[in-house]
This record gives C-alpha cells, sequence and structure tokens, in this order.
C-alpha cells in the first residue's frame, strides 16, 4: 500500500462539555453579615415557617422572605425547601440549627448579666498610681481595709509624672491617680478626697518653739524645701514673695518622706502638709507649730478614666481609696466627698 493510502493517524476525540461545579461559597466573614439576618436565620430554622417565623421576631411576612432569600444567597443554601408537611430544612440548616441557637442564648446571657465584683474572693492586682506622700497619707488605712474585706485584692504603687497621668489611666496602665494636679487634668473623671494644709515643724527643743515663732524667727531659720522635680518654689516661696519678703533655702529634697526625719538634730524648720508630718510627730523628736503666715490650702483628688467609670471593680476600688483618707483622727468633721464629672460610687 502506498504512502497516499496510509492510515492516518486519528486525532483525538473532542472531550465532552461538563458544566463547571458551582463554587463554594465564600467563608461569611461576620464583619459584612448584617446580625439581624443571624437572627432571622434562628427564628426560620426553629419555625421552619416563614409566617411563624415573622411572628416571632414581630416583622412582616414579606421582610422575613426577603430575609431568606438574603441567606440562601449569603450561605449558598436553599435553607428550607418544601415538603409535603410545609417547609423542610436543608442537611445544611440542620447542621447549622443548633450550634446558632446556643450561639445566640449565649450572646444574649452575656450582654443582659450584669458584671459583678466579689472582693472577699477576687484575686486581683491593682496598679494606684502616686507620689510616696500620698501613698503615705492613704496606705495604713487602705491595706487595714483590703486585709479586712478583699484578703486576695494586691495593690502595685507606681511612681507618678504628672504630665503622663492622662494616658497612664486611659491606657489602663494604672486604674487610679492620687494627688494634687492642676486643673490641665479636668478631662479626667475625679473625686475629692481630703483637704491638706501646712504645719511647720521643728525637732523638740527647738529654740523658736520655745519662743514662738513669728514672721522674723520664721525667715532667719534654715528652711527644708520638699521639690519632687529638684527646681522651683514653693507655697511658701509664693505667699512670702506677695509679701516682698523671701526665705533661704538651706536643704532642698525630692523625698518627702526624707525631709522630717532631717530635723531631728538641726534647727532647720520645714512647712509641709499636715497628713505628712503628723505620724512623724507622734514618733519622733518632733514639733508642730502653726505658719507665722497665710497658706492656701490644696485639695488632694484620686483621678481615672472614664472608659471604667462604671466598671464593678474600679468603682469599688474607688470606694476602697475614699474610705482610706477619711480617717476621723486626720479629718474632723467627717467626709464629703466633691465629684467632678459623673458621681462615682
Amino acid at each position: 500500500m502506498s504512502a497516499l493510502h496510509a492510515r492516518r493517524p486519528r486525532r483525538p476525540a473532542p472531550a465532552l462539555a461538563v458544566a463547571a461545579a458551582p463554587a463554594p461559597p465564600a467563608a461569611a466573614d461576620l464583619a459584612g453579615i448584617n446580625l439581624n439576618l443571624v437572627v432571622a436565620l434562628d427564628a426560620l430554622l426553629t419555625e421552619a415557617n416563614v409566617t411563624r417565623a415573622a411572628q416571632r421576631l414581630g416583622v412582616t411576612q414579606s421582610a422575613m422572605s426577603h430575609s431568606l432569600r438574603q441567606l440562601r444567597e449569603l450561605l449558598g443554601d436553599a435553607l428550607l425547601i418544601r415538603g409535603r408537611g410545609g417547609m423542610m430544612r436543608t442537611p445544611r440548616a440542620e447542621q447549622l440549627a443548633a450550634p446558632l441557637h446556643r450561639g445566640l442564648l449565649e450572646l444574649q446571657r452575656a450582654l443582659r448579666s450584669e458584671p459583678t465584683f466579689e472582693p472577699r474572693t477576687a484575686t486581683r492586682r491593682f496598679t494606684l498610681a502616686t507620689g510616696d506622700y500620698f501613698a503615705a497619707a492613704l496606705l495604713p488605712e487602705l491595706l487595714g481595709l483590703l486585709g479586712n474585706e478583699a484578703p486576695g485584692v494586691d495593690l502595685v504603687i507606681r511612681h507618678l509624672i504628672p504630665d503622663a497621668v492622662t494616658s497612664l489611666l486611659e491606657s489602663g496602665e494604672a486604674e487610679l491617680a492620687v494627688g494634687a494636679f492642676p486643673d490641665s487634668h479636668l478631662s479626667l473623671r475625679q473625686q475629692k478626697l481630703f483637704t491638706e494644709d501646712f504645719v511647720c515643724v521643728v525637732r523638740k527643743g527647738h529654740p523658736a518653739a520655745r519662743k514662738g515663732l513669728d514672721l522674723e524667727t520664721y525667715l532667719r531659720l534654715p528652711h527644708v524645701l520638699i521639690s519632687p522635680r529638684g527646681e522651683g518654689a514653693g507655697a511658701v516661696d509664693t505667699a512670702l514673695a506677695k509679701l516682698g519678703r523671701s526665705r533661704r533655702i538651706g536643704l532642698r529634697l525630692p523625698y518627702f518622706l526624707t525631709a522630717p526625719l532631717a530635723l531631728t538634730r538641726s534647727d532647720y524648720i520645714l512647712t509641709a502638709p499636715r497628713r505628712l508630718v503628723e505620724p512623724f510627730a507622734g514618733t519622733w523628736p518632733l514639733q508642730l507649730l502653726p505658719p507665722p503666715i497665710a497658706l492656701r490650702s490644696f485639695d488632694v483628688l484620686q483621678f481615672w478614666h472614664e472608659r471604667f467609670d462604671s466598671d464593678p471593680a474600679h468603682r469599688w476600688l474607688r470606694g476602697m481609696v475614699a474610705r482610706a483618707a477619711w480617717c476621723p483622727p486626720c479629718q474632723p468633721g467627717g467626709f464629703s466627698p466633691g465629684v467632678r464629672g459623673k458621681q462615682p460610687s
């Protein structure tokens, strides 16, 4: 047989056209779902009936039918189909029904239940930002209250930088800040704890204690100035400047609690907040005297961020600090806190 009659190679048969299977629906992203559809889906799967599902949620049948169409498109499944006895759930709907219903019940419970805080059984740590003077004024009473009412609660005292108080409280790094801060922090919630005044402190047997402390004697003495930042004038210097007078600063200290002890063997004088020095005068050879000039009292406050205003644990802590601040021997006449912003517990 000639080459012309040689068998030609067979061409492959054309492939049969097969319809492509529909792509599975993309995973449902909760951020893109109207959560009302989730509630509608639960009603539809529970009732297996559009009319009853609409009555269950208090919407029209038309609105429920529209929700069913959206759910079918979203989930890529018919969900409910007609059967002899009415609508029937598809296998996908059967798979969804129970976990969906449980999840919605848990969500309802979470939204309805009020958070609680049980001090006697709580094991939690709170951070209080303050300086050594304010810590000394509050801690003895506060720790006594915690030991009796919340034995599992721990405290961390953190040094407070006034310029950072807002960010510290907003971030939750500290629950409360206690101090005497300027009006720059009025954006924070705040509660007055007590009003503080000034007294003078000298060693027992000091000549000024025997003769009486008038202004001229006061100005002749070397003074101790508590200056946490190491610079600047104090309240006494401001008051003296209005009188055209000044004093000699013999010792400048960054620490409140060192200052009273520095007086025990010298003729220096300290003018300081009453709550700071009264405990030392009861233990060390020190004597308190009224200042010979008028000095303005100041308020000590606790501050917190409004994010935590309604938190039960936070409200409890604020109440404990307020109770600790009301020390009858130090605060005659009782305790009447003033609050700027929202009234705390």
